[in-house]
Order: structure tokens, then sequence, then C-alpha cells
């Protein structure tokens, strides 16, 4: 009995160690997503999605499919810094569904002198070979 409650404590442990691991990896994409923003860099903040057309954006008008798509709408919708702004994320929560998914729940908010935005998200994050990607954002 002692040596299968070892065995189990040892074992959440290490499921926990890589929870925490797999935090920090989406905590830091999205961090350079922010950095890559402010310094008016898109092509550097869509390294956090996977590039991929089954890659869905959820809008005000609905989804949207493909990295290619989503650059363009985020290119066409912020086609210079003034429209960018300062970008700043605030993490509500990040929740393993297993562990190759995970689940964020933000808030956004763009500091533009064309006038402030603001708003909410939910992502999907999938461990890929090429580490963890957005492969769905709903941002609202």
């Amino acid at each position: 009995m002692k040596k299968s409650l070892t065995i189990a404590l040892l074992f959440l442990t290490q499921i926990s160690f890589a929870q925490n691991k797999d935090t920090k990896a989406i905590q830091s994409i999205l961090d350079h997503q922010i950095t890559s923003w402010n310094k008016g860099d898109l092509n550097a903040f869509m390294e956090g999605y996977l590039h991929s057309d089954s890659l869905v954006f959820i809008g005000k008008n609905g989804p949207k499919y493909g990295y290619e798509n989503t650059l363009a709408n985020y290119k066409k919708n912020y086609p210079d810094t003034s429209h960018m702004g300062k970008l700043l994320f605030e993490i509500v929560s990040i929740k393993a569904l297993n562990p190759n998914y995970y689940f964020v729940i933000g808030k956004w908010k763009l500091a533009r002198t064309v006038g402030d935005l603001n708003g909410v998200y939910t992502l999907l994050f999938k461990k890929t070979k090429n580490g963890w990607k957005i492969i769905a954002d709903h941002s609202s």
C-alpha cells in the first residue's frame, strides 16, 4: 500500500511539473506576442499561431479559417502602428485539457491614438512538433 501511494505521489508530482512547464511555455508565447505587437511586427506576432489552413479565428464577423487569412485580416484591420497601439493581455486562466491541449481565457486592451479598444479572448493551444501553437482564437 505504501509503495502504491509513493508511486501515485511521484506520478502526480510529474504531472504537476509538466503542467507548470507547459503553462510557462504558453505564457512565454503570449509575452512574445505582446512584444511583437507593440513593435508593430504582425509577422512575429503570428508565430504563436499554427501555420495551417485549419487555424480558426472567430471574431465579430464569425469564424475565418487559415493562417494566411488570419494574418491578412490583422494587416487589414491594423494597417499601421497608430491602429495597432500598445497591447496588453490579462490572463484570467490557463487550464490543461489534457497533456496536448490547453485552454486560455483572457482580456486584451489596446491603447491607441485612434481610440482605445478592449475585449476578451479564448485560445486553444495544441502541443506540436514545433512547440505550443494556437489552433483556435475567439476574440471579441
